[in-house]
């Protein structure tokens, strides 16, 4: 079997694909990245007017970026089109944010989807926070999770890729505690398992992490 994943950003992205492979065990995973191929001049006119609802994403080589959605979604469609005549299997997307549905020959994992309807079936009456990588997206998170159900609930910005996401992921689980959250939403592909780890050991509650829902959700289609 083979499945095709897709970075909002540059592929291959080492800090998230092999998590996932543990859940996927026999599985070739074929990646690909809106950003692949864009020379430096071109990524820094991108981050420095972007366009539409603002994504966060990675580099090759390990440096964070702020995109607009408006300029990236043509970028993702060509991916997933691309994937889909070489015939995989599967799509994912490795990114929560809104996207459109993409009609190819191929079944298309959305992320956001798969993220917010699981948390809605299972946070009834919850306190509920979210972690997402930017300031900026703070009001659309409120806006979004309010769409998806969820009354009671406390954004707090953690940029998974910044030198000092250690110290943000801390002072944002101290926060989450102080506010009482029965229940932590890691809202972006580019939180890691030890991230979680450091957030569930604060609150001794469950922390919902988006890249391994994604991989569990491939691994029941694959039927793994």
């Amino acid at each position: 079997m083979r499945i095709g994943l897709i970075t909002i950003g540059q592929s291959p992205r080492d800090d998230l694909v092999p998590d996932l492979r543990p859940l996927l065990p026999g599985v070739e995973i074929i990646e690909r990245g809106a950003l692949d191929g864009l020379s430096p001049e071109e990524l820094a006119g991108l981050a420095r007017d972007p366009r539409g609802s603002l994504l966060v994403t990675r580099l090759r080589d390990g440096q964070g970026v702020v995109v607009g959605k408006t300029d990236l979604l043509p970028k993702v469609r060509a991916c997933v089109e691309q994937l889909a005549e070489e015939g995989v299997d599967l799509i994912g997307l490795l990114c929560t944010g809104s996207f459109p549905p993409f009609s190819v020959g191929a079944p298309v994992l959305y992320p956001e989807r798969l993220l917010m309807h699981f948390v809605a079936a299972v946070s009834q009456g919850s306190r509920v926070g979210i972690l997402t990588p930017e300031a900026g997206q703070m009001a659309d998170q409120h806006r979004r999770w309010a769409r998806a159900g969820l009354a009671d609930l406390e954004v707090a910005p953690v940029n998974p890729y910044t030198p000092d996401s250690a110290r943000q992921i801390r002072e944002a689980a101290e926060r989450l505690a102080a506010w009482k959250a029965d229940l932590v939403v890691m809202d972006c592909l580019g939180y890691t398992e030890v991230m979680r780890q450091v957030v569930r050991k604060k609150l001794r509650r469950p922390v919902i992490l988006a890249r391994t829902v994604l991989a569990r959700a491939i691994a029941e289609l694959l039927s793994l």
